[in-house]
C-alpha cells in the first residue's frame, strides 16, 4: 500500500506540486529542506495517489510528518482522515505506535473533534518555527530594532558588500561554512550533519530554485546564507551563517536577504530553535510576529 524510500533530486516535481496544494508555512513543507537533511532522522518519503508523505525516525519508532496534498478545507480534512487511517493500519500492522507531527494548531482542532480522547498530544516548543513579517526584517523600524540598526551601523564602516552566491561561489561558501563548523565559534554548528546539509544545499542550488547571499569585507566572506520562496505569501531560511567575532554580521545577513528576496512576501519563516538556548535569544530578538506551534499527535 504505501511504499518508503529514500528522498531522491528526481522527485522534486512530484513533490513540489503536492506541498503547493497544501501551501503550507512550516518549515519541514519544503523539498529542498526534506532532501538536504534526510540523514537528521533516516528520513523516508511516500508518494501516495495526491498525497505527499514523509516519515522520520525517533528512537527507532517511525513519526509521520502530516501529509501534504490536501486542502485545509472540509474536502481536504475528509481526505486527510481517510490518508490518516489507511497510514494507522500500515503502521501499527508493522509493530509500532501510530505517531502523526507537525500537527498545527488548527489542524489539532479538527483532529480532537473527530478522534476524540483516541489521541494524545504533545507541545514541543523547540520544533516552533519564528514566523516574521518581511516588511520588519527590512525596515528595522522603531525602538524594538534600535540595537539591530545599531550593529548593523557598525558593520558598515567596514568596506563591505552583500552579493548573490554563484556557481563561482560555492566552493568557499561550503569552506567557510566548514571553517566556522572546525572553529567551533558558531553555536549552530555542532552537528556535522549540518555540514552535510549546507553541501547538499550549495551543491544543488539551481535545480532545488534556492536563494543565496554572501556578505564580505573586503574579499573575505563573513557571512553566507540560503532560502527559498516556501509557499504563497512565506519565504523561508534554511541556512544563515557568519562571524560572530564580527559586529553586525548577523543582522546585516538577515538585512540584506530579506530585502533581496522576500520584498515581495509577507511572511520571512527563520525556522525553530531546536530548544538551543543561544539561538533562541538570536530568533526572538528579531521580534517575529508569531510562532508557528506544531504538536505530535499519537493514536491510541
Amino acid at each position: 500500500m504505501f511504499d518508503f524510500r529514500k528522498i531522491e533530486l528526481t522527485d522534486r516535481d512530484e513533490i513540489n506540486s503536492r506541498l503547493a496544494v497544501s501551501d503550507r508555512r512550516g518549515c519541514e513543507y519544503s523539498f529542498a529542506n526534506n532532501y538536504a537533511w534526510h540523514r537528521l532522522s533516516d528520513s523516508l518519503i511516500c508518494l501516495s495517489k495526491d498525497h505527499y508523505i514523509l516519515m522520520s525516525f525517533i528512537a527507532g519508532e517511525p513519526v509521520i510528518v502530516l501529509p501534504a496534498g490536501s486542502r485545509s478545507d472540509t474536502e481536504g480534512i475528509e481526505q486527510m482522515i481517510s490518508l490518516l487511517d489507511e497510514l494507522e493500519k500500515y503502521i501499527t500492522n508493522n509493530g509500532h505506535p501510530f505517531k502523526v507531527c507537525s500537527v498545527t494548531e488548527c489542524d489539532l482542532e479538527w483532529m480532537k473533534e473527530f478522534y476524540g480522547d483516541r489521541i494524545t498530544y504533545y507541545y514541543d516548543r523547540g520544533s516552533s518555527d519564528y514566523i516574521y513579517l518581511s516588511d520588519n526584517l527590512i525596515a528595522l523600524e522603531g525602538k524594538k530594532y534600535h540595537g539591530k540598526r545599531n550593529h548593523i551601523k557598525r558593520f558598515m564602516d567596514n568596506d563591505w558588500s552583500f552579493d548573490e552566491i554563484t556557481s563561482d561561489d560555492i566552493d568557499d561558501c561550503i569552506l567557510f561554512a566548514a571553517d566556522l563548523y572546525n572553529s567551533g565559534s558558531d553555536y549552530n554548528g555542532s552537528a556535522a550533519i549540518e555540514q552535510y546539509a549546507i553541501h547538499r544545499f550549495l551543491m544543488n542550488m539551481d535545480y532545488l530554485g534556492l536563494k543565496g547571499g554572501i556578505l564580505r569585507c573586503g574579499d573575505e566572506i563573513v557571512g553566507m546564507t540560503v532560502g527559498e520562496q516556501l509557499n504563497s505569501d512565506t519565504f523561508v531560511v534554511h541556512i544563515e551563517k557568519a562571524r560572530s567575532d564580527i559586529n553586525g554580521a548577523y543582522p546585516m545577513i538577515c538585512n540584506q536577504f530579506a530585502k533581496k528576496y522576500a520584498s515581495h512576501l509577507k511572511y520571512i519563516n527563520r525556522e525553530e530553535d531546536l530548544g538551543i538556548e543561544g539561538l533562541r535569544r538570536s530568533k526572538l530578538s528579531y521580534h517575529p510576529e508569531y510562532l508557528l506551534h506544531k504538536y505530535t499527535v499519537s493514536f491510541k
